[in-house]
């Protein structure tokens, strides 16, 4: 199917996105640097850690498709995204999903995502940038400028799917030919935006599919963190404060058993302190930070990402209602405090 032949409505985000690209040659020449690729390197599909990535970028398919057929827009995927997956033998810790729906896991990454839950959220992620069209999106945005060249679109795009790893030839290839715009490419990840958008796109994605996503915001901050230099995956998605907050966020959506059919799932994300301060205290073990987002114990004096002091919270002994210092009787059911 054509571009054209579809609604341009995106049905993760209820827009139109920014689009000045040649569908054809953009699809064909993505298609073309996946296959140059995949030529090139040892295929590890046949082993165990193989079926696992398989079995898992076909759950997360499906979880996809069945959320847009529930919604009435399998024109978005139908005929136009070639899935296709692999893992590749490669130590760079990276994985990444090409326009169309090529996707290629190096079994460097296998060392941190040692579980599927992670393998899930990883994939997830990538599969996410590209059902949002975010290549398509930064090209178009560039074109517009007449900043890049036709010949550096999608060598520059690989570049940065990769991380700047450690396949040579590739990176070659790729250095060569993004000779005009490849500073913005190769050097800087995915926009903010973009980034946020994919955190909660590639997270309902592995909810959809049956994947526990409780502990995807710690997997994320640790790894982050603690190995940015290292790994190229976390080195190119930078974490902070604010997409720790939306992952939570998306959590406690999911806990409140929130309707994500009736309305695009992907919305202008508020600033935390704003979106949190309403649900301090979700249960009598679990809490946000109101600076942050980020989820604590119930007994956590500070927040361990952002240092803010948790405020102290007085209910009635009688019903929990909270209460104000000061008060004498309970406002919600005359308890005399």
């Amino acid at each position: 199917m054509a571009k054209d032949d579809r609604s341009s409505i995106n049905p993760f985000t209820g827009k139109s996105h920014f689009d000045m690209v040649n569908d054809d040659k953009f699809l064909k020449d993505s298609y073309n640097e996946y296959y140059s690729m995949i030529n090139q390197v040892q295929l590890l599909d046949n082993t165990q850690n193989g079926q696992i990535v398989r079995n898992v970028a076909i759950k997360l398919i499906q979880a996809v498709e069945s959320y847009l057929s529930k919604i009435g827009r399998l024109d978005y995927v139908e005929d136009y995204y070639d899935w296709d997956f692999h893992l590749v033998a490669d130590d760079t810790v990276n994985a990444f999903c090409m326009p169309g729906g090529k996707i290629v896991m190096f079994s460097g990454i296998l060392s941190v995502a040692n579980t599927e839950e992670k393998v899930a959220f990883i994939l997830g992620h990538e599969m996410a940038h590209a059902l949002l069209d975010h290549s398509r999106t930064r090209i178009s945005a560039q074109n517009a400028q007449n900043t890049i060249a036709s010949a550096a679109w999608i060598g520059s795009i690989a570049m940065d799917l990769v991380g700047l790893g450690s396949l040579g030839s590739l990176t070659r290839a790729a250095t060569n030919v993004a000779s005009i715009g490849s500073q913005f490419f190769l050097m800087n990840p995915w926009g903010r935006d973009q980034e946020l958008e994919a955190d909660r796109l590639g997270m309902l994605m592995i909810h959809w599919a049956g994947y526990d996503i409780s502990d995807i915001p710690a997997f994320w901050q640790s790894m982050s963190e603690q190995n940015s230099n290292e790994h190229d995956f976390f080195s190119t998605h930078p974490a902070d404060s604010k997409r720790i907050a939306s992952m939570n966020e998306l959590i406690m959506e999911i806990e409140n058993g929130t309707d994500f059919y009736s309305q695009p799932v992907l919305r202008n994300t508020p600033k935390p302190k704003e979106e949190f301060k309403d649900y301090h205290l979700i249960n009598d073990n679990v809490k946000y930070c109101q600076e942050c987002g980020t989820r604590a114990n119930a007994d956590d004096k500070f927040c361990t990402v952002c240092g803010a002091k948790f405020e102290v919270e007085l209910k009635c002994g009688k019903c929990g209602s909270l209460v104000n210092e000061g008060d004498s009787f309970c406002m919600n059911c005359g308890n005399k405090l």
